[in-house]
């Protein structure tokens, strides 16, 4: 069953409550206090909250501070305000601060039902969308789900509508270009041109040609005018990948263009105004290169209104074998190949290995194993990795369990100042919870002293 929290310091709401709204498990609590503790304990998707609640019961300030701790904890929570029926100002006040929904006194339950039916359903539905957001991204070739390269694709969402001049920062093959082109994708510009030139495989003396065009006769072998690359950018969005790698020399012509939007072809001597999107990226360390003076800091500062910094694919986590099955997926319509999988073997191998080229390196041993995999699956072999006997060295969820569930109860500890009770409601649990975990966890140092036993506390407690 759901869980439903109903905050109320009326005993007889709180038996109208629980006896009416059957379809869910009803926990209660009759003030600002109990209510975090219950919240942190149950993690409720809905939250009824009457807003007159001690220390002051005649007054809506409490319940609007308990609104706002509520929301500030979890601001995914729907909380429906229950208010007297005349205080329609503080329940329009409470729907300002986040509230989902409030209802008025007295109660009618078959109404009551339904505002909770529908605040359950539409915390479902949004519950789902994060999920199908989360793996929304596959379709822009941006793959993973990894709590790093989801907030790296928040980034791309919000940047995108913008023009904001963007410098995506990242280890080389870990995928530049694609978010630069989720970026264009998801931007006003969708349906113009998105050119990428890599500032660093071209030679210093044909760089300045390749990006603003020349004209005819500006030099030996300039038969015709011929665009550069930022004109040809025009309307949509000019991506110059590995910038750290621009000559000093260009840079200033660079710094001009940024600035103005303008461009001289070269053995030009008229300006052209263009409309192009800026997306920069590199490896290298800009900042460090200022300082050096190898790279300009006013271009430094224009490239990089915003920065975005990409994870190395080592960082990832499980998304290696999410981005391995994926491209396996490709690879097999590339060359008229079946391989179903990857061995265990293959898979401890993969999340072992620190992959300095990133993805790219990842495409290329994967490409191969595709080729010359014996069976149906690719062992580490066929990578061309190591075996490793990380299987036998994974923790178990009781482990994970156990490591994560320590670490919260000292950090509480610490915080609750070496209180027990206190520790227990950071926690969101019980005291004989509490203690019963340090004794299963032989936390010793947390044990409670001789003036504070743990049967006391339990018999208190019941």
């Amino acid at each position: 069953m759901k869980t439903l929290l109903a905050i109320d310091d009326d005993l007889g709401i709180q038996k109208q409550l629980k006896w009416s709204l059957t379809d869910y498990e009803v926990v209660f609590a009759e003030d600002r206090a109990s209510a975090l503790q219950q919240l942190r304990r149950y993690e409720p998707a809905v939250v009824t909250l009457d807003l007159g609640l001690p220390p002051d019961p005649t007054n809506a300030s409490e319940g609007l501070a308990c609104l706002t701790e509520i929301l500030q904890h979890n601001p995914n929570t729907k909380v429906i305000v229950i208010t007297g029926s005349t205080d329609t100002e503080h329940a329009l006040q409470a729907i300002s601060l986040g509230a989902y929904d409030y209802y008025q006194k007295p109660i009618d339950v078959d109404v009551l039902n339904v505002i909770v039916a529908r605040a359950f359903k539409l915390s479902d539905i949004e519950t789902e969308n994060r999920v199908l957001k989360a793996t929304a991204y596959k379709q822009q070739d941006i793959i993973g789900n990894s709590e790093s390269i989801q907030k790296a694709c928040r980034m791309v969402e919000k940047i995108a509508p913008t023009e904001i001049t963007t410098l995506l920062l990242g280890e080389s093959g870990t995928g530049k270009e694609v978010f630069a082109r989720a970026i264009h994708k998801q931007s006003p510009r969708a349906d113009k041109p998105f050119v990428a030139i890599n500032c660093a495989s071209i030679p210093d003396n044909l760089l300045e040609s390749e990006l603003f065009g020349y004209e005819k006769g500006a030099f030996t072998g300039a038969h015709k005018t011929t665009l550069g690359k930022i004109e040809t950018a025009n309307g949509g969005t000019l991506m110059l990948d590995e910038i750290g790698d621009m000559p000093l020399a260009l840079q200033a012509k660079m710094l001009r263009f940024l600035q103005e939007r303008v461009i001289e072809r070269v053995g030009g001597r008229s300006e052209i105004e263009v409309d192009v999107r800026v997306i920069c990226a590199t490896h290298r360390n800009l900042a460090e290169m200022v300082a050096e003076q190898s790279f300009r800091e006013d271009l430094f500062y224009r490239v990089s209104e915003i920065t975005l910094n990409i994870p190395p694919l080592r960082n990832r986590g499980h998304d290696i074998v999410i981005i391995a099955k994926s491209l396996l997926h490709r690879f097999n319509a590339e060359f008229n190949t079946n391989i179903q999988g990857f061995t265990e073997d293959a898979i401890n191998a993969m999340l072992g290995h620190r992959w300095p080229g990133n993805i790219r390196e990842l495409q290329n041993k994967l490409k191969s194993a595709v080729i010359l995999a014996d069976t149906k699956f690719i062992s580490a072999e066929d990578l061309g990795l190591v075996a490793s006997n990380q299987s036998n060295t994974l923790p178990t969820l009781r482990k994970v369990r156990e490591q994560a569930e320590t670490q919260a109860i000292r950090h509480a500890f610490n915080v609750a100042n070496g209180n027990l009770s206190k520790t227990a409601d950071l926690l969101g649990v019980t005291r004989p919870t509490l203690y019963s975990l340090i004794d299963k966890y032989k936390m010793l140092d947390l044990r409670p002293q001789d003036n504070e036993q743990p049967g006391t506390a339990i018999a208190e407690e019941q």
